[in-house]
């Protein structure tokens, strides 16, 4: 319960960040915060987590004003993305998660020129995907950094306290 209830409110936290201040300084250099702490939460926590995290975190990115996309496209986007690091995560998640922040804005503009998005074209994606890639590239391991060491922290205060077995079963984590 804790562990939904801190990933709510981080990406909560990012969402208002990325919005109110970080898109204002950087402008078109902005690394997308709320996409990478998706992404990190989903490497960390598994894929149905991730899927779920994903979602959620899309469609308070599709809520966000202003909109100027179709609601639920950042949902959709955010949630494949969010199964796809969780799937591939336990391997190795900074390199899952810097391949996905490398895939989502290309993912993005073709999701929105499949919904007929008029802004959304060849050259446009042409000159936004590689930027967008290189900004959230960079910052991808301060915010994996972050997310991975607190992580790190309580997973293991919650095995001090388990059976004795070592390990945590799936079924024991949750879900979301």
């Amino acid at each position: 319960m804790l562990r939904n209830l801190t990933a709510a409110l981080l990406i909560f936290a990012a969402l208002v960040l990325q919005a109110s201040l970080v898109n204002r300084l950087l402008g078109a250099y902005a690394p997308d915060f709320v996409l990478l702490i998706i992404l990190t939460l989903a490497a960390l926590r598994g894929p149905q987590a991730g899927a779920v995290i994903g979602f959620s975190g899309g469609l308070a990115y599709d809520l966000l004003p202003p909109a100027s996309h179709t609601l639920g496209q950042y949902a959709l986007l955010l949630c494949a993305l969010g199964y796809a690091a969780g799937r591939m995560g336990g391997q190795s998640p900074m390199l899952t998660v810097a391949v996905c922040a490398v895939v989502a804005p290309g993912l993005a503009a073709g999701i929105g020129a499949l919904l007929g998005h008029p802004g959304v074209t060849w050259t446009v994606l042409r000159a936004a995907w590689p930027r967008a890639a290189l900004c959230d590239l960079v910052a991808v391991p301060a915010v994996m950094w972050l997310l991975s060491d607190r992580y790190r922290l309580r997973r293991r205060r919650g095995r001090a306290g388990s059976t004795g077995m070592g390990s945590t079963t799936s079924w024991g984590r949750g879900t979301a």
